[in-house]
């Protein structure tokens, strides 16, 4: 196996296109798989067209986006470069078969459906090695449970992509909502390392009330944003409506799972005038819910931290790096620290090549027994012969 990051920037999309796909597949023994991404300002249409030129028949699946990347030449600013980039790997015995689908109707029915249409794609009926997936629009957890539906319970990696211009595509069809997937039958060996590196405080209570799934309305019988309140020192007023978003930034919610090993990021969206909460995931009543929190300094090295970790992992030199990144965590920083953070990232990668995405929430399984979605979380992926 072989994997080539590269990346291109061009005011002509169709011609971005070509060149970066032209990159990408260089030394390459047969492109199995180009994962793109590239920025909102792209003619996405004429940008794909392009890539599909040189690539062929390869499958490809990827993302637009307003947040940028990180690749061994820095941090390429999407609000500043109409550019696209290319995770492209080359295999004799891998195969890989993309789906898309609009969110029309149920989402997990839509799962069932582009499970088999992937599937189909490398005519076969068994279940994939681990799947990629990214999510515009929809219930993300629903359609992770259609696809566990029928390939089983499949380790998974990716993560939701919605922001304002973002766009889903393969290389049969481009979407503003839904679900797209990439299932990988190899016998190639990943690793995935899914975590947030935020700290519990003491800061912890059970939840009492809910209404619907991601309103929370009260923790310990008081009324949730005042107990947020309580425990972060923040005045109401500073946490009303969407205003909680970046002050939670460092101060989020979570759970854990049933047997303790992960606590999953749960971020408040919005102080809600009822002084409910209204949260990036499902919560349920009678369960415990803890506040966390990192400091700036642990925000610009997680990245870094997680790589090194991940690297223990592995017996053999990666072929590449799959980093996806949450892009709040990125946000809150400035030009110095997204330098420090690109700096250390590409010292700890050596000469392999890697992309670190960033994404609205993010997917993985780590060394868990079941697949998770969480919100300001971190998921690296070392893809190993």
């Amino acid at each position: 196996m072989k994997i080539n990051v590269t990346w291109n920037s061009e005011e002509n999309s169709n011609l971005l296109g070509k060149n970066c796909a032209k990159k990408a597949v260089l030394d390459l023994i047969e492109t199995k798989l180009a994962i793109m991404v590239n920025s909102n300002r792209c003619n996405q249409d004429e940008l794909l067209n392009g890539a599909k030129s040189v690539l062929g028949t390869a499958p490809i699946i990827g993302y637009s986006s307003d947040s940028g990347i990180i690749v061994s030449d820095g941090y390429i600013d999407a609000s500043k470069h109409n550019f696209a980039s290319i995770f492209a790997m080359g295999d004799y015995d891998t195969k890989v078969g993309t789906a898309i689908s609009p969110k029309i109707g149920n989402e997990r029915d839509i799962g069932r459906f582009i499970a088999k249409q992937a599937m189909d794609k490398v005519n076969t009926t068994y279940s994939p090695s681990y799947y990629l997936m990214f999510v515009a629009t929809g219930d993300e957890e629903e359609y992770e449970k259609g696809i566990r539906d029928i390939i089983g319970d499949v380790p998974f990696f990716g993560g939701n992509v919605a922001r304002e211009n973002s766009k889903i595509f393969t290389e049969d069809m481009i979407l503003t909502t839904g679900v797209a997937i990439a299932f990988f039958y190899t016998n190639k060996k990943i690793e995935n390392l899914y975590t947030s590196k935020y700290h519990e405080t003491v800061n912890s209570g059970v939840i009492t009330k809910i209404t619907g799934k991601n309103e929370l309305d009260e923790i310990d019988g008081i009324k949730a944003l005042k107990r947020y309140c309580e425990w972060t020192e923040k005045k109401i007023k500073d946490v009303k409506e969407d205003k909680i978003i970046k002050q939670s930034i460092l101060k989020p919610l979570a759970v854990k799972t049933s047997d303790g090993s992960l606590t999953i990021i749960n971020q408040p969206l919005n102080g809600n005038n009822d002084y409910s909460i209204s949260l990036s995931n499902k919560v349920s009543v009678n369960t415990a819910i803890i506040q966390m929190q990192i400091s700036k300094e642990e925000l610009i090295s997680s990245p870094t931290v997680v790589l090194r970790e991940l690297k223990r992992k592995v017996k053999n030199k990666p072929k590449g790096y799959l980093l996806f990144q949450n892009y709040a965590r990125k946000d809150i920083l400035n030009k110095k620290e997204i330098e420090s953070l690109t700096k250390k990232l590409k010292e700890e990668a050596g000469d392999v090549p890697f992309i670190l995405t960033f994404t609205s929430s993010e997917y993985g399984r780590g060394d868990t027994t079941s697949n998770h979605i969480g919100k300001l979380m971190i998921s690296e992926i070392a893809i190993c012969d």
